[in-house]
């Protein structure tokens, strides 16, 4: 997962709006988001290599996911899959500040990671290249490769379009809005790119929020929307190497909580 942008609270009928980017190597197999038969409550994706998801929703309302944090020079791969991280959240009940604590203790058996999680009344944010947790406040929000609302192109024009759809009710308008931007193949101009250590040329193909290429670029685009009545909506699209379209499925179904309104 590479670009995760959300509102969170700050829209009066859907307290949580996700739009979301996976990149991934084309080559590695995962499955299309559902309910998982091993743990029925969970709905997400699946990394068919590792067992684990990049991003997921479970019946109680609990969300979560994960994105890789670049450095240019990658040290020995860690024993423990990230993905991990997303799936055994959604399964445990502790709070995120205290399931953070713990990854924190074991920051070093995993590959760099910023993750999102919590519920429908608080989220929480945590890097093994951050400092500490972090709260994530009501509000409109972006992380790509890096810490939480790091101001990269993709990410500060993510927050954009997210910002506006909080004057949208419908919707089928929530996600032309939010699809547009996730599609969006343009690289960013040169003096925007961020430093990250690896080589001017893969930071501009890395720019744009949708990523095209042969080997490794965007496997999915996805918006999830949770009204207050608890009812959630989840559209996801699937692709293959240079961007062709492979799959898409739209999703409706209800949490077993209603979420508090947001009061402006």
């Amino acid at each position: 997962m590479c670009l995760i942008l959300l509102s969170f609270r700050a829209h009066r009928y859907f307290p949580l709006v996700v739009a979301a980017n996976r990149d991934e190597h084309h080559d590695r197999p995962a499955a299309p988001a559902g309910f998982w038969a091993d743990h029925p409550e969970i709905y997400a994706g699946r990394d068919l290599e590792k067992g684990g998801t990049w991003m997921g929703l479970n019946t109680n309302g609990r969300f979560a996911a994960i994105t890789n944090f670049r450095e240019g020079t990658p040290g020995a791969a860690a024993p423990r899959s990230r993905g991990e991280l997303v799936s055994r959240f959604l399964i445990s009940d502790a709070p995120a500040t205290e399931y953070f604590g713990k990854a924190a203790a074991n920051r070093a058996e995993y590959n760099p990671f910023s993750m999102i999680a919590g519920d429908l009344d608080a989220l929480n944010f945590y890097s093994n290249r951050g400092n500490g947790v972090v709260e994530v406040t009501p509000g409109c929000h972006g992380l790509s490769n890096h810490l939480l609302d790091t101001p990269w192109p993709k990410v500060t024009a993510g927050m954009a379009a997210v910002g506006a759809t909080r004057e949208l009710d419908d919707p089928d308008a929530i996600s032309a809005t939010l699809f547009a931007l996730l599609a969006d193949q343009q690289w960013a101009e040169d003096t925007q790119l961020p430093a990250t250590g690896i080589p001017t040329q893969r930071e501009r193909e890395l720019s744009p929020p949708f990523i095209s290429g042969e080997h490794y670029g965007t496997r999915s685009s996805t918006l999830l929307l949770v009204h207050t009545s608890g009812d959630v909506f989840v559209h996801e699209k699937r692709y293959g190497p240079n961007a062709m379209l492979q799959g898409e499925d739209a999703r409706a179904f209800r949490l077993e909580r209603t979420a508090r309104a947001v009061t402006s």
